[in-house]
């Protein structure tokens, strides 16, 4: 394994660290619960969610580390995921064709109904009907990627269907769809839902990684400069190991989303990883967003500080795409039935 970025992975990352360190301020995101329509001009004047196909799914995490450094509040990861790679990945010529520059370019923004659950079926010929009680980024999104009952994949456009807002945890513009004999077209074939799934566990977790890092961040600066009884808080050992346990599952969450996308880049068997990096996204993440606003103290209660957006959205990750309690007995089903790495 080698997590070395490339050159065009290394520019990435640094352009969105620059877009999102300018742009994503504590008075933008304070300002509003709604996609920054700014930054995400802002983003799609750069390039970068058209650059996903080429920087791979390791450049995409590398990115979403950044957006999750500062907790933006823009659909790139849903429109990378559902829209650029899905169609990209699974689309036939007149799909990628029709839909990738637009995508590209951020003129048309897509999410996705995952993981599957709801009770949405074909009623007829490129017609589906159901529900689905959340879909993030929603209400932004002019496309919304549907699995069926049987786990088809559908590409819906949002004009067409009703679409209603619904309030989360993370500012995500979420909706609840209904769909009622709406128009859709099939994407791919059998196996497209559990590889656009495993693209959506392991970008999220990448996700997970900067929320993680940046409230981590902000809570080694706060108790650097607190002082209690005539020092920093940061002297106190109780603080210090905290702070270290947060560190550690930050790296944890880093490490195994880095390893997942890696062999997903490679064309190899991912299955496992995948699971391993969602599982600590979810398990690990929740502890570190907990510790950050601890650390903070009575700070950290503050519902306008900072450091409340990471814990918002690290609870939202948290439960995104499968908490923990529901990947590890899918993980573990996965390596009783799976022979070795060794003998694959």
């Amino acid at each position: 394994m080698d997590f070395t970025p490339t050159e065009e992975q290394s520019a990435a990352q640094e352009l969105a660290a620059q877009i999102f360190g300018d742009l994503s301020t504590h008075e933008r995101l304070a300002a509003g619960t709604g996609t920054d329509t700014e930054l995400w001009k802002a983003l799609c004047a750069a390039g970068l969610p058209g650059a996903v196909e080429d920087i791979g799914l390791l450049g995409l995490v590398l990115v979403l580390e950044e957006q999750g450094r500062t907790t933006a509040q823009v659909p790139f990861a849903a429109t990378c995921v559902y829209g650029v790679l899905a169609v990209s990945g699974h689309g036939t010529d007149e799909q990628r064709a029709r839909l990738l520059p637009a995508l590209r370019d951020g003129t048309a923004v897509a999410t996705g109904a995952f993981p599957a659950g709801g009770d949405v079926r074909a009623v007829a010929p490129g017609r589906l009907s159901g529900s689905l009680p959340f879909v993030p980024w929603l209400r932004d999104a002019s496309h919304v990627l549907v699995p069926d009952a049987d786990r088809g994949l559908w590409i819906v456009p949002t004009a067409e269907a009703e679409v209603t807002e619904v309030e989360t945890t993370a500012p995500w513009a979420a909706g609840r769809l209904v769909l009622s004999g709406t128009a859709a077209e099939r994407l791919g074939g059998p196996d497209a839902y559990e590889s656009v799934l495993a693209l959506g566990r392991t970008a999220f977790a990448g996700l997970q990684a900067g929320v993680c890092a940046g409230s981590l961040t902000r809570a080694v600066a706060y108790t650097s400069t607190r002082e209690q009884f005539g020092r920093a808080l940061s002297t106190n050992q109780g603080v210090l190991l905290r702070a270290a346990d947060a560190y550690m599952d930050t790296e944890a969450i880093r490490v195994t989303a880095y390893e997942a996308a890696w062999r997903q880049d490679e064309g190899l068997d991912a299955a496992a990883e995948v699971l391993t990096a969602a599982w600590w996204a979810s398990e690990a993440g929740k502890r570190v967003v907990h510790a950050g606003q601890h650390l903070h103290g009575g700070t950290g209660a503050d519902l306008d500080h900072p450091v409340h957006r990471h814990f918002l959205w690290g609870r939202q990750l948290d439960a995104y795409l499968g908490c923990g309690s529901q990947l590890l007995p899918e993980l573990g089903k996965l390596i009783a039935k799976e022979p070795s790495r060794e003998s694959r």
